[in-house]
């Protein structure tokens, strides 16, 4: 049945008489990110409700003002004290005060209408028709999220101006941000969604539509890269008819058509779909194919491995997981750089920091399933002083073929010595820790350096392996900050800083020295503290050297992004002979159950003659 408006409402002379004024949804979005109605009381706002969730619903405009730059849609926050009597497909009229909302200052503010009032229905039984993305309204911009990040969501300084303070005019064509700003509440479709990352703990899944998109690698997800910050992606979040999205979504799984409302929650504009997410299919293989790189003990094919194993300690689950990556995948490479080797109980905070039992269980465990007995290298840091799990003492180690490589004139240094460049070169602690005391490293890990001997044939190369200050409390890439804060740049850069003139002491000495950097750097190649690492350190990305395809640059995964945190970095005398790297997807491409790290190892094969 439909209602008229007269009937259920107030004729003319009445809407005179009491003065109230009908604002259309698109007045009330305005062409910003904050509503121009902010904090102030409206009335007789005519919308189509287009969905229903259990704190409100959403209305859509009957009469569009068809520009691209003003949502035609608004949520109604009720807390469910009027939506009971509505349903989706009711046309109504209602007034109450108009708010910006977010739960941390990092986020974006959400427009919505609470306090509804004088609530009438008008019509029932409407028909509701999603917004095509890619059909009815181009897809999102590819590259920039906000015209107040200068062109680099990456740039520095972070935080140099707020969205909430500027409230610049949406751009939907040109900005991520400003695009679903501009679509705000409406009810949308997503066709042939495809899964970027895994679900979250809640089943919140990251995705792709139909349409544009820039540096999509091989299995579907979108690599970050120096151009693109892939803002043309969405998080699809929980299901509006109570369901739960399935939780063993993997990278660059297929999955059905998606319908749900644009929101603005934790920090990320999102979909909250009608229903659950659906998986249709799987990427193929399930897992990459193991490396081929053969060592034959020379240095003419050293192979070399990076892997953040993450909180590994003798009670870590998947010890056996690790044992097979490192011998099926990187098949048994003659040198691993390790990073997160904790303690050996683990997060028991009891004053212990010796790690010998941790990498003995690991390197027992590689004996079960390959041919290689590794030996290994650590430097047990100063308790609670390096950062990670409370506890844990984590430090970055090497496990190393003794048939192949020692270390030359062996002298370790104790955690607050300083291993210094001399003649030669070499190393005055071997291994030993750079710069230690330094204020860089305050609760952070501190690089382990080292020079090696080949056996076979004398050649020596030196090694840093790093593991830099974490991002972790950086501010949402789709925040109020902007750029967003990237926390711990600052200290990385100064890291960087210090690594780089440790290395560049090292050419000084003999410009054709072999030195290898890798580890975990927390930190894209692009963004300052590796681009001051380069520039100062005389050393070349390996993936540069060795060609890989800047959309398979990628080790880890974050919200919308296959990202590259893991680097390996070669002097010029490795990179001018022709290196061999692979990024090898074992936890990346599985389900978040079914990884055993955070993080994809790399492999190289590297001549250091």
């Amino acid at each position: 049945m439909k209602l008229s408006f007269t009937t259920l409402c107030y004729g003319a002379s009445a809407l005179l008489a009491t003065n109230i004024y009908a604002e259309t949804i698109a007045e009330i979005n305005g062409n910003k990110f904050l509503s121009p109605y902010r904090n102030k009381d409206v009335s007789n706002v005519t919308g189509l409700i287009t969905a229903k969730g259990p704190d409100g619903f959403w209305i859509r405009s009957t009469k569009p003002d068809q520009n691209r730059k003003t949502s035609e849609s608004l949520y109604v926050y009720d807390n469910g004290t009027v939506s009971g009597n509505l349903t989706s497909g009711d046309v109504i009229t209602l007034g109450g005060r108009l708010s910006e909302y977010r739960s941390s200052s990092t986020y974006l503010y959400l427009t919505e209408l609470t306090r509804p009032s004088n609530v009438h229905v008008v019509s029932q039984g409407n028909e509701v028709n999603p917004v095509v993305i890619g059909q009815d309204i181009d897809g999102p911009p590819t590259e920039q999220y906000s015209s107040l990040d200068n062109g680099d969501v990456f740039g520095v300084p972070n935080n140099s101006s707020q969205i909430s303070a500027v409230n610049p005019e949406l751009q939907p064509s040109r900005f991520g941000l400003d695009y679903w700003e501009s679509i705000m509440g409406e009810l949308v479709t997503v066709r042939k969604p495809v899964a970027i990352n895994k679900p979250n703990q809640y089943g919140d899944t990251w995705i792709t539509g139909d349409w544009n998109k820039t540096g999509q690698n091989a299995r579907g997800g979108l690599t970050l890269t120096a151009q693109s910050g892939n803002p043309e992606t969405i998080v699809i979040g929980e299901p509006l008819d109570g369901t739960s999205n399935p939780d063993d979504t993997k990278l660059g799984d297929s999955l059905k058509d998606i319908t749900g409302v644009v929101y603005q929650a934790f920090g990320t504009y999102r979909i909250l779909p009608l229903t659950a997410l659906s998986v249709i299919s799987s990427q193929e293989p399930a897992l990459p194919e193991p490396v081929t790189y053969a060592a034959d003990g020379t240095c003419k094919s050293l192979t070399v491995a990076d892997y953040n194993i993450e909180n590994f300690s003798p009670n870590s689950t998947g010890v056996e997981g690790r044992a097979e990556h490192i011998v099926t995948y990187l098949n048994s490479p003659d040198l691993i750089f390790l990073q997160e080797i904790q303690d050996d109980d683990g997060p028991t905070n009891d004053g212990v920091v010796s790690a010998n039992r941790s990498l003995e269980v690991l390197i027992d465990a590689i004996s079960q399933v390959g041919a290689v007995q590794y030996a290994y290298v650590d430097i047990d840091p100063v308790n609670n002083e390096d950062g990670g799990q409370p506890g844990g003492n984590i430090r970055n180690a090497y496990l190393y073929n003794p048939e192949v490589l020692e270390l030359a004139k062996p002298n370790p240094g104790a955690p607050l010595d300083a291993t210094k460049v001399l003649a030669g070169p070499s190393l005055s602690f071997n291994p030993g820790r750079i710069e230690p005391n330094s204020s860089a490293w305050e609760a952070s890990r501190k690089p382990l350096a080292a020079q090696w001997r080949i056996i076979s044939d004398n050649t020596t190369f030196f090694t840093v392996n790093v593991h830099f200050t974490s991002k972790g409390g950086s501010s949402p890439i789709e925040g109020d900050p902007r750029p967003p804060v990237n926390l711990g740049i600052d200290q990385r850069t100064e890291q960087a800083n210090i690594t780089a003139a440790f290395i560049a002491d090292i050419l000084a000495e003999d410009p054709n020295a072999a030195v290898i950097m890798a580890g975990d750097c927390n930190e894209f190649a692009f963004v300052e503290p590796l681009k001051v690492f380069v520039a100062e350190s005389g050393l070349i990305d390996l993936d540069e050297a060795a060609g890989v395809d800047p959309v398979e640059r990628y080790t880890y995964l974050f919200d919308m992004n296959s990202q590259e945190l893991d680097h390996i970095f070669v002097s010029k005398k490795i990179a001018d002979q022709e290196p061999k790297l692979e990024h090898m997807h074992v936890n990346t491409w599985v389900s978040y159950d079914d990884q055993i790290s955070d993080h994809d190892p790399s492999v190289a094969q590297l001549n250091v003659c």
